[in-house]
């Protein structure tokens, strides 16, 4: 069975390290299912999200392993679904021509938990945060209407634990942004 994994990979902050990250993941076969990169509290240093699913833990436990050795990774942690609090966006872009059905906002607002970004002449953007299933459902619920766009981020996402995974970084002067 196929388990989902996180990996949170702290960087510095250089040119051409995503492709040396994702090399490590070509050469072992393994499918990124989704990657968000971003900069962290600290000053020069880099985050990234990367979800992968494989049924062979060991096989995800000996990436993270390859992915330490890569000189500008300060700190690899690796997570089950249960051991984060994640999220993800999407944004839809809905035909609202005149004489179409109207777009119940109501509904959207209170039951899907998702709000109207931006009212154009004949469309709408509609935002929804949440799991990969609450968008996904949320999707199956808008086919009613005609979607002109669809497009989701990564995950992104923060361990349970007291501290920041900032605080494991290697020791140095880290200025807080």
């Amino acid at each position: 069975m196929l388990t989902t994994y996180t990996l949170s990979v702290f960087t510095t902050n250089t040119i051409g390290l995503l492709n040396r990250i994702t090399i490590i993941f070509t050469r072992r076969r393994l499918n990124i299912e989704c990657l968000t990169v971003s900069e962290t509290e600290r000053k020069g240093v880099s985050r990234f999200t990367i979800v992968i699913r494989n049924e062979n833990r060991e096989i995800v436990e000996k990436l993270v392993r390859q992915i330490r050795k890569i000189t500008d990774v300060l700190a690899v942690f690796g997570y089950l679904d249960d051991e984060i609090v994640f999220n993800e966006i999407a944004l839809f872009k809905i035909a609202t021509p005149l004489g179409s059905p109207a777009l119940d906002v109501k509904t959207i607002n209170l039951d899907w938990n998702a709000k109207v970004v931006h009212w154009g002449l004949d469309y709408v953007v509609v935002e929804k945060n949440g799991s990969e299933e609450e968008i996904n459902e949320f999707y199956a619920y808008l086919k009613q209407w005609e979607i002109l766009e669809y497009i989701k981020s990564g995950r992104v996402a923060v361990g349970k634990t007291e501290k920041g995974l900032v605080e494991y970084l290697p020791e140095g002067n880290w200025e807080i942004v």
